[in-house]
């Protein structure tokens, strides 16, 4: 699933160069870093809220340190 997130990301680079004529080139780059940077935090957090990643981790860190 990454991987093709990567794909479809890099072709969207590809055209925006290809439309663009390379002006404006690093302002999309820049915002299609952070939409990609958003939608890894977006699978994460998701993944951490259904697994209760951040319960435990919390539960551990407050037990060590009251422990």
């Amino acid at each position: 699933m990454f991987r093709n997130s990567l794909a479809a990301l890099d072709r969207v680079v590809q055209r925006c160069r290809v439309i663009s004529g390379e002006l404006g080139q690093t302002t999309a780059e820049y915002a299609l870093v952070i939409l990609g940077a958003a939608a890894v935090a977006t699978l994460l957090i998701t993944w951490a809220t259904k697994s209760h990643a951040i319960t435990k981790l919390f539960d551990t860190v407050i037990g060590k340190v009251l422990g």
